[in-house]
């Protein structure tokens, strides 16, 4: 599962990374989010702090790609 962040204030990005959290399936094993580097750090800084205690987010990962967080999710 893959949520492109681009053009989002912080709180659509909220929002949309709640959503898709849940509407997350047992089939859904990562949830890859593209949220850029360019324009500032603001959106990659919430991802971390508040969905670091989700119940559904095993843990998180940095991708290749600075611009791009990898929420690993727990099984159901």
């Amino acid at each position: 599962m893959e949520l492109d962040l681009h053009g989002k204030n912080l709180f659509q990005a909220r929002i949309a990374v709640s959503s898709a959290l849940t509407r997350a399936t047992s089939a859904d094993y990562r949830l890859k989010i593209i949220h850029g580097y360019r324009q500032g750090s603001a959106i990659r800084d919430m991802l971390r702090e508040e969905f670091k205690g989700h119940p559904k987010v095993l843990r998180m990962e940095t991708g290749m790609n600075e611009g791009q967080t990898i929420f690993v999710l727990r099984e159901y």
